[in-house]
């Protein structure tokens, strides 16, 4: 069964996330654009949704997401960190071209799962 854990806006609405449980599992839709104006607050909703739900798996779903600066590798890293302290595991999927371009520039799909890309290797 799945339990919605419900959602919050960011500050200038520029970012939303939303968010459901199911069998130990944190699913966190992302919505808009992770830029600095909304990384910090990110980061310690989804941090506070890790330690309420103390999930198994964390999948961070970016196919919402308009545009992405560096800040969301913050992000990624703060949320793998978060799950490693759990020994959990982070999932990315639906990431959009732009910002799997930012990701990969840092590597991350060497230290984390990608699934489900809408990437485009060209």
């Amino acid at each position: 069964m799945v339990h919605p854990c419900g959602f919050f806006l960011q500050r200038r609405d520029s970012m939303k996330l939303t968010s459901y449980v199911q069998e130990r599992q944190l699913t966190i839709v992302l919505t808009g654009e992770i830029d600095h104006h909304c990384a910090r607050e990110m980061m310690q909703n989804i941090s506070e949704k890790i330690d309420l739900y103390l999930p198994l798996r964390c999948i961070l779903d970016f196919s919402e997401v308009r545009f992405m600066d560096s800040s969301g590798i913050a992000v990624v890293l703060h949320t793998l960190r978060n799950m490693r302290s759990l020994d959990g595991k982070l999932i990315l999927q639906n990431i959009p071209p732009q910002a799997y371009k930012v990701l990969r520039a840092a590597g991350i799909e060497k230290i984390t799962d990608i699934k489900e890309e809408l990437h485009s290797e060209g």
